[in-house]
């Protein structure tokens, strides 16, 4: 997007306030509008208060306002409004947003729904079971033997969750629900569960629908009293990063919890985009397990971490919607802790006054301390109170220690009638330091398990071995691979020569992440390297894989693997060892990547391309390739990303598998198709078609005074390529330097060979094309030119 970005922001809280805040921070922001906003708000630079609510009655007016003011991004703050589909009425009119779909929404809107969809996608929380009927919710309370909670399954203001303390105190909670309807219809359904002990995280979750990246976990305080006592309220404070979250915790909590979920959204057929608040519960041995989600940013907690934040949240914003997400910094400020002290009017959460007024001393507030308000308004000019939780300090510092102070000086520096905060913020933080410390570290504890590789070594061993040849046994768990020149049968080691190629997948392994197929990656690992190695007329002999993640998933990595071995077999090379990388905070959960090294081995008398013998006439045949193989990834996601087409989607071109199973399909391997041909001398040249296209790769294995003509009328263009550049404008002349276009491979042969070479290769089972000729390459002329490609889509 070109040009300032005006953005909406809806909604009226201390939540509001910091995402206007933050967002106006950025450089790519123009004006940014809240709709309603609060006193907050109405007093800030470059935001302006719209005095909009956010009721579906109100979206009209609202979208009318935002098509007027040119926005090109909604925010929307409370969960109500997203419930109620916001995202769409924007979304109907071409306006991005920031935040899930009515689909997407039902994960907060209906806690029956979300605890089906846990259990469904095996995400860990509490036991539990969902009632419509009132007689049988009774009944299964007197027959359990644990303690519960009581859930009003739809949204309840954040009051809609009881915790009696024994079974007469459920049976109230659940007669208080469904019966005298407390909480309207939010009560027409319930959701019973075990109680869970433990200690609470918050972790606030953004996901473009693929990708997911979180602020530092924190820790929020409900009840209204010091020592967690009294009601429960809205949020009295919160602080991050929270002490109990560590690194091994976080990598547990988001391999079992939030990639299943994102994923989980996506392949159920409404994936999540936005900020997804994920309410944990770590009990005491160490189990993260969900207690809720939430389809937006939490309030007090974005108050907490937004100043964490060092990267443009607008920035972040806009990836997010436009789904390309892993392609922006997410940079937290490094070492620094978080605090923030809500402060309410007295009262709250019962009955509490509103109209009295707020004076803020905001000249002498410390250095990275913040007043952000919720529950207020402009009155008269001054500032007022308008609701229970009033209004927040917010402070960063070094250490929490000295966040905490500082946001309690913060606090000092508000007054108004009948204040109330806590005294103890951060007060389980400091009561779990005081506990005897751990003082021995395992390489576990820092996110590396080796007993994990050591089971992946165990459980790919046959894959490995299946892969032997002479000259290599494929033993793996060793030092290194082994291999024997002579058992492969070159005797005469004085004209042998050694050929290596490495190359890797690239962003191929984006999609197979989003669509969890791995197998076919490996593949196209062995493919790029070993077609390297047989276009120097080198037959493969060796290879070695290297796999590099955060956190090892032992299913995953083997089926990596298994692609990798598959390949090797395709190749006949040996799968001789391999190195699998664990590297916590590295790769975020899910991302992995890879590299391949393929040696080979050719006889003097055999190395292509032969520079010498080639001269204008001789003839270009071209090797069908089996799809888009594994280049040009970069131009394909931002195509399909462009659309509102997803991976999981029918291929417009073969609805009989998804866009993403298309896509996935391997890079062919050439070589044993090759091979014979060329120990026949029948072969001057090869050239694999990789990034760069045909008119890129093709003058490569060509003499600097030859150049290469090809007429694409020769053969069908696949329906794929036609999609992508139709679906996507390119131009030309950039799909033709970026993707292979049906033909992978290219063979350089005299006129008098064609047809042996042709036979050959048809009776190893290609697809052979004659697709053009060398011609003689005046000065300045370009290398390879392609004719009639001007009407390919």
């Amino acid at each position: 997007m070109a040009g300032k970005i005006n953005v909406l922001v809806v909604g009226n809280g201390g939540r509001e306030h910091a995402l206007a805040w933050k967002l106006s921070q950025s450089p790519l922001a123009g004006e940014i509008f809240v709709a309603p906003g609060n006193g907050g708000t109405e007093t800030m630079k470059n935001v302006t208060s719209v005095p909009i609510g956010s009721s579906p009655e109100h979206f009209p007016e609202l979208v009318k306002f935002a098509v007027e003011q040119s926005v090109a991004l909604v925010v929307p703050g409370p969960e109500q409004p997203l419930v109620d589909g916001i995202s769409d009425a924007f979304k109907a009119v071409g306006i991005p947003v920031f935040g899930p779909s009515a689909s997407a929404a039902r994960m907060e809107g209906s806690k029956a729904f979300s605890k089906d969809f846990m259990k469904k996608c095996d995400i860990p929380t509490a036991s539990y079971e969902n009632f419509t009927d009132y007689e049988k919710a009774k009944a299964y309370v007197l027959s359990a033997k644990t303690r519960l909670v009581i859930k009003a399954s739809g949204i309840a203001a954040g009051k809609g969750v009881l915790i009696p303390e024994t079974t007469e105190e459920a049976l109230d909670a659940i007669k208080e629900i469904m019966v005298d309807r407390a909480f309207g219809d939010a009560g027409n359904e319930v959701v019973i569960e075990e109680y869970l002990e433990g200690d609470e995280l918050s972790i606030l979750c953004v996901s473009d629908g693929y990708s997911y990246v979180y602020f530092p976990p924190a820790q929020d305080h409900k009840r209204i009293g010091d020592g967690d006592t009294g009601l429960n309220t809205g949020g009295m404070g919160a602080y991050a990063p929270a002490t109990i979250a560590t690194r091994s915790l976080l990598s547990k909590i988001e391999t079992t919890v939030l990639k299943p979920s994102i994923d989980g959204m996506r392949k159920e057929g409404y994936p999540f985009v936005g900020c997804l608040f994920v309410g944990i519960m770590v009990t005491p041995s160490g189990e993260p397990k969900v207690l809720e989600y939430n389809v937006r940013f939490g309030d007090p907690e974005t108050q907490t971490v937004l100043p964490l934040l060092k990267s443009d949240l607008l920035e972040l914003f806009l990836a997010t919607v436009e789904h390309r997400l892993d392609s922006v910094a997410f940079e937290i400020y490094s070492g620094k802790s978080a605090t923030t002290v809500v402060m309410a009017a007295g009262g709250y959460p019962e009955s509490y006054k509103k109209g009295d007024e707020i004076t803020i001393d905001s000249a002498s507030l410390a250095d990275d301390t913040f007043i952000f308000q919720a529950g207020t308004k402009l009155s008269n000019g001054k500032v007022v109170t308008a609701g229970g939780r009033v209004i927040a300090a917010t402070a960063i510092a070094d250490s929490l220690e000295d966040a905490v102070k500082k946001a309690y000086v913060g606090v000092d520096h508000v007054s108004f009638n009948g204040k109330y905060n806590r005294k103890d913020i951060a007060y389980r933080a400091f009561k779990d330091a005081g506990k005897s410390k751990k003082i021995s570290v395992t390489y576990e504890d820092a996110g590396v398990s080796v007993d994990a590789g050591n089971q992946l070594v165990e459980n790919i061993k046959k894959m490995v071995k299946a892969t032997a040849r002479p000259g290599a046994d494929s033993e793996i768990g060793g030092f290194g691979g082994l291999f024997e020149l002579k058992k492969a049968g070159f005797d005469d080691i004085d004209e042998t020569i050694l050929v290596a190629a490495t190359d890797g997948v690239g962003t191929k392994l984006r999609v197979a992440q989003i669509m969890d197929i791995h197998n076919t990656v490996g593949i196209d690992l062995v493919a790029m390297n070993v077609n390297d190695l047989v276009v120097q007329g080198a037959e493969p002999l060796m290879f070695l894989d290297y796999f590099a993640t955060g956190h090892l998933d032992i299913n995953v990595a083997a089926q990596f693997v298994e692609g990798v071995a598959n390949g090797c077999k395709l190749a006949g090379c040996a799968l001789v060892g391999g190195e699998t990388s664990e590297m916590p905070g590295m790769y975020e959960a899910g991302h992995y990547d890879t590299n391949g090294t393929a040696v080979g081995a050719v006889l003097k008398k055999e190395i292509l391309p032969k520079f010498d013998e080639m001269k204008a006439g001789d003839v270009l045949l071209g090797l069908a390739s089996d799809g888009v193989h594994s280049n040009g990834f970069s131009l394909i996601r931002k195509i399909i990303s462009s659309t509102e087409y997803e991976y999981t989607d029918k291929a417009p071109w073969n609805p009989s598998r998804t866009i993403g199973e298309e896509v996935l399909v391997p890079t062919r391997i050439y070589v044993k198709q090759l091979l014979p041909s060329t120990k026949q001398n029948l072969i001057l040249g090869l050239s694999h078609i990789t990034g760069g296209g045909l008119v890129e790769n093709v003058p490569r294995a060509l003499p600097k005074h030859l150049a290469a003509t090809i007429d694409i009328s020769r053969w069908e263009v696949p329906a794929i390529f036609k999609w992508l550049g139709k679906q996507g404008g390119v131009p030309i002349e950039d799909i033709l330097k970026t993707l292979n276009l049906g033909v992978g491979m290219v063979v350089i042969v005299k006129a008098e060979n064609v047809e042996q070479v042709t036979a050959n290769l048809e009776h190893a089972g290609e697809t052979v094309y004659r697709i053009g000729e060398l011609v003689q390459r005046k000065d300045g002329a370009p290398g390879c030119v392609v004719h009639n490609a001007e009407n390919l889509y």
